[in-house]
């Protein structure tokens, strides 16, 4: 049989956890934050140290914009 504080000790255990659950929850839900915290991964991996476009991205980017330009001249072409 457990004592009475030992019942209080599992209690404020409890609350605790249930505040800690909570408290994720409500991070979960925070789609805004979510969102910002993605966009700022993101941009971090995309630009170098002093904020510039890493070189690889610009690369990709300009393969990107080649091949759709590519599509457009074959698709008039016929």
């Amino acid at each position: 049989m457990s004592t009475p504080e030992e019942i209080q000790t599992d209690i404020e255990r409890q609350r605790e956890q249930l505040a800690q659950t909570v408290d994720q929850l409500g991070h979960k839900l925070d789609v805004k934050a979510q969102t910002k915290a993605k966009v700022d991964e993101v941009r971090h991996r995309a630009t170098t140290d002093d904020g510039l476009p890493r070189p690889e991205v610009l690369g990709v980017a300009a393969a990107v914009v080649l091949g759709i330009g590519l599509l457009v001249w074959l698709r008039r072409r016929r």
